[in-house]
């Protein structure tokens, strides 16, 4: 289990679990989602929620866990654009750990 924070006084925080993070993994969930300036604001955070809208809507088979995923993390009432960059940059070093832990 993770902890993220959800804004910049530390005030709220977001718990992330490990199937979480595989999630975001499986479906590929932040490959282009930023944009070429790197920034991370109120618009990213909102297609993503529009990509994981699209990925529901367009399978057939079970999605149960993107679902909890968007219910866990990503429809959170104190997710804002801050708490996903903070998703984000614990997704990074969670995949690092994951590649160093394969080899």
């Amino acid at each position: 289990m993770y902890t993220i924070q959800a804004n910049p006084t530390g005030t709220r925080k977001i718990e992330v679990t490990e199937k979480d993070l595989q999630t975001i993994k499986r479906y590929t969930l932040f490959q282009h989602l930023i944009d070429s300036n790197g920034i991370v604001d109120e618009s990213v955070l909102e297609k993503l929620r529009l990509n994981i809208r699209s990925l529901i809507a367009a399978q057939e088979d079970d999605r149960k866990d993107l679902l909890d995923l968007c219910i866990d993390v990503i429809y959170h009432n104190d997710m804002k654009a801050f708490g996903l960059h903070q998703l984000i940059l614990l997704y990074i070093k969670w995949d690092e750990e994951q590649v160093e832990s394969e080899e």
